[in-house]
């Protein structure tokens, strides 16, 4: 297995839980500076995971950085988890339940039904703990300092979602949407439309395009691999 970095590498890597994107950016930057000794390269990743999912990133180094864009506009693979049920102001875990609904009337084929108003060109509002930018600053920032503010909504595309696991509270489902959807704010939007509350509990993104997270690599693979080729 051979690497050239400067000249570009497209890297597939598992986003570990709680890290952010610019985590996995800065760790690949230093291990490459610490095992192989580049001390200038580009690097960055073609795409924001939240901090609380898992799953697909992909960073690239030297010349490669000019592929980002083309990445960013693949479309994207998620499983996610939805609590029914309940609501939080982030719309996942990173706040606390603020609201309590009924769910017991949620059925499989109700599910089944509403998710079809979900496909297609959609307009979705952004999570307001979010990166939007709202006057040069984001849009978290405001959520956190507990100001109020009113995010314009963005013209995405949901080419499928398909129910994996129905057990009430929880649904599983699988979504293929396009750049700049937030799995959060569908988690939302459903709970709404089932005439009840939502809010995600877990998120992984299992494709970007034709990339898979089946063959990307978590952090201490890569770490191993750059020790393997530093000693050869």
């Amino acid at each position: 297995m051979s690497f050239n970095f400067l000249e570009g590498e497209i890297l597939l890597f598992d986003k570990p839980y709680l890290w952010t994107s610019f985590n996995v950016v800065g760790k690949v930057k230093f291990l490459l500076k610490k095992i192989l000794r580049i001390n200038k390269i580009k690097v960055g990743h073609a795409g924001t995971l939240d901090p609380m999912a898992t799953g697909l990133i992909i960073i690239c180094t030297g010349k490669a950085t000019k592929k980002i864009a083309e990445f960013q506009d693949k479309e994207k693979e998620y499983i996610a988890y939805i609590k029914l049920g309940s609501t939080t102001p982030s719309f996942d875990l990173e706040t606390p339940i603020d609201k309590l609904y009924d769910y017991e009337h949620i059925t499989y084929e109700l599910v089944e039904n509403t998710i079809k108003d979900f496909i297609g060109d959609i307009q979705q509002i952004p999570p307001i703990y979010s990166a939007k930018q709202v006057d040069g600053k984001r849009a978290y920032k405001f959520a956190r300092n507990g100001e109020n503010i009113v995010l314009k909504p963005s013209l995405i595309n949901i080419s499928e979602i398909q129910i994996l696991e129905f057990e009430l509270p929880i649904l599983k489902i699988k979504v293929k949407c396009s750049k700049g959807t937030y799995i959060r704010s569908l988690a939302r939007d459903i709970g709404e439309k089932l005439n009840s509350g939502a809010h995600l509990i877990e998120l992984q993104r299992v494709a970007i395009g034709e990339f898979n997270v089946e063959k990307s690599l978590k952090i201490e693979e890569f770490e191993n691999i750059l020790k393997n080729i530093q000693q050869n």
